[in-house]
């Protein structure tokens, strides 16, 4: 079972995501809003962020905005132009999907854990 686990995101990232593989709206909100995922992007790297029900996102050394726009998640950092993604979610694994595939991939926690 363990096996499973660690290899489950290996998984994701090796199927093709079809349209509909990707979550609705009240699926995103249900698994992710007031709860916090770590993982990585492609562009940027490992991330920790708590996505509060207030449509604020908190980490370690930043903060930024979270909105749902259709059955996508957008993000806004700073001045930074927003960023939208489809959602796969499988268990407590989700697959950020942009134009051109996965662009990343996290564990959600439940809750704020780290306080932030």
């Amino acid at each position: 079972m363990d096996l499973l686990r660690y290899c489950l995101p290996l998984l994701l990232l090796a199927a093709p995501v079809a349209a509909a593989d990707l979550a609705k709206a009240d699926a995103i909100r249900a698994a992710l809003v007031g709860n916090t995922v770590t993982g990585s992007m492609i562009a940027s790297g490992a991330y920790a962020e708590y996505y509060a029900p207030d449509g604020t996102l908190r980490a370690a050394d930043y903060a930024g905005h979270w909105a749902l726009k259709g059955d996508r998640m957008c993000f806004r950092y700073g001045q930074d132009p927003e960023l939208c993604w489809g959602v796969v979610l499988s268990g407590g694994h989700v697959a950020w999907i942009g134009e051109n595939g996965e662009e990343g991939q996290g564990v959600i926690k439940p809750g704020n854990p780290a306080g932030w």
